[in-house]
C-alpha cells in the first residue's frame, strides 16, 4: 500500500459501528479516506468521524472501489457474500462476524497474543474472534506464555448487547416492566410480567438470567459455547486444548464478564501471576478484594482492556488459577480488536 490506505467501514451504522468510529478519531491518523457503507436504508446518513461529517453509502460493489481495507461489522451472512467481493475488489479485509473464524485459511487475530498472523492470509480476510473470547483470551494468553496451558474452563456472562441493539432495547423494556414491583418472589411471575417481550432472548432477562445463548449444537452444547472452544485454540495454537465453556446471559446492557479455571503444565503463584497480568498490553490488574476492588461490567464498560481480578491459586491444584475477567464487549470485544488488527496490517506494509 503507498500512501496513507483507504479504510472502507462495512456495517457503520451498527452498534459496534458506532464505537469503531468513536476509536477512529481517538487512534493515530494513519487513514487516507474513511468510507461509511451500510444497508441501502441506512444510506445518506451522516456521521461524525475524526471531527467530520461522512455520508454513509449503500454497501455496493462500485462502493468498494478503491478501497484498500475493510472492516466488516456486519452479520454472518453479509459477511459471507460480501468479504469475498472487498477482496477481489483488491482490498484486505477484516470481519468481526463468524463467517470465516474456522477456516483454516484465514488466521484468527488478536494482536496482543498474535499480530505476526496477519501476514499470512491466503484468502485475503483476517478474523476477529467473538467478544467472549475476546473478554478473556489477553489475559489468559499472558498468563499462557509464562505457564503454559493445559486445560480451560469458563463460565461467560454475556451482556444484552451481545444481542445486538435489539438485545438492549428487550432489556430496557423488560426493565421497566418490573421496576418498582414485587415481582421474584414466587415461580414464574417475571415471566408472566414481561410476556411476549424477550427479544431476541429465550425466556426473560430483567431479574433474571438465562443460561444460554447461540444456536443448538451436538450433545447440547450451543454455537457461543463451542466457538469459544474453538476460538481460544485457533488464538493461542493449542488445537487439542480442552476447554469448556458455558454461556449465560445476564441483565447488564454492555460488559461481558468471564469466570475462568485455568491449568497450566507448571505451578502457579498468585504474585506471579500478578506480575504477568500487571505488565501485559490489554490488560489491568485491578484485584484487592479486601477493600472491593474487582473488576464488574459497570465499573469498566466504555474502557479498552481487560480488567483481571480476583486471582487466586486453587485450593487443590497447585497448576490451577481462579480469576474473573470483564471487557467491553462492543469495544476490546468487537471494534477495538478489529481496528487494532488493521492497525497491524497497516504497519507490517503488506
Amino acid at each position: 500500500m503507498s500512501g496513507k490506505p483507504t479504510l472502507a467501514v462495512v456495517g457503520a451504522t451498527g452498534a459496534v459501528g458506532a464505537v469503531l468510529l468513536q476509536a477512529l478519531s481517538h487512534h493515530a491518523d494513519v487513514w487516507g479516506e474513511i468510507r461509511l457503507l451500510a444497508s441501502p436504508r441506512s444510506a445518506a446518513r451522516k456521521l461524525a468521524v475524526r471531527g467530520e461529517e461522512c455520508e454513509v453509502l449503500a454497501l455496493s460493489e462500485e462502493a468498494l472501489d478503491g478501497v484498500d481495507l475493510a472492516l466488516f461489522l456486519v452479520p454472518d451472512d453479509i459477511a459471507a457474500r460480501w468479504a469475498p467481493i472487498a477482496v477481489a475488489k483488491g482490498a484486505v479485509v477484516v470481519d468481526t462476524s463468524a463467517a470465516f473464524r474456522a477456516d483454516p485459511d484465514v488466521p484468527l487475530v488478536v494482536p496482543e497474543l498474535n499480530a505476526h498472523a496477519v501476514r499470512v492470509r491466503p484468502r485475503g480476510i483476517v478474523a476477529s474472534p467473538g467478544c467472549s473470547t475476546l473478554a478473556l483470551i489477553v489475559a489468559v494468553g499472558a498468563l499462557h506464555a509464562e505457564f503454559g496451558l493445559a486445560e480451560l474452563v469458563v463460565t461467560a456472562q454475556q451482556a444484552a448487547s451481545g444481542a445486538g441493539r435489539a438485545g438492549v432495547s428487550a432489556l430496557r423494556h423488560q426493565l421497566a416492566l418490573v421496576t418498582g414491583s414485587e415481582l421474584g418472589l414466587h415461580p414464574g411471575d417475571v415471566r408472566r410480567a414481561v410476556g411476549d417481550h424477550t427479544g431476541p432472548f429465550p425466556g426473560p432477562l430483567a431479574l433474571n438470567v438465562l443460561p444460554w445463548s447461540g444456536e443448538l449444537a451436538a450433545d447440547g452444547w450451543s454455537s457461543e459455547e463451542l466457538a469459544i472452544r474453538e476460538e481460544a485454540r485457533k488464538v493461542l495454537g493449542l488445537p487439542r486444548l480442552p476447554v469448556a465453556a458455558t454461556c449465560v446471559r445476564v441483565p447488564v446492557v454492555t460488559g461481558h464478564a468471564v469466570s475462568v479455571h485455568a491449568r497450566f503444565e507448571r505451578p502457579v503463584t498468585v504474585a506471579r501471576a500478578h506480575e504477568i497480568l500487571a505488565t501485559s498490553p490489554g490488560v489491568v490488574l485491578y484485584d484487592t478484594p479486601a477493600t472491593g476492588d474487582f473488576p464488574t461490567p459497570a465499573d469498566v464498560v466504555g474502557t479498552d482492556p481487560a480488567w483481571v481480578g480476583r486471582v487466586r491459586r486453587s485450593m487443590d491444584d497447585e497448576r490451577a488459577l481462579e480469576l474473573f475477567v470483564c471487557a467491553d464487549n462492543l469495544r476490546k470485544g468487537a471494534a477495538l480488536n478489529a481496528l487494532q488488527i488493521a492497525e497491524s496490517i497497516i504497519a507490517t506494509g503488506s
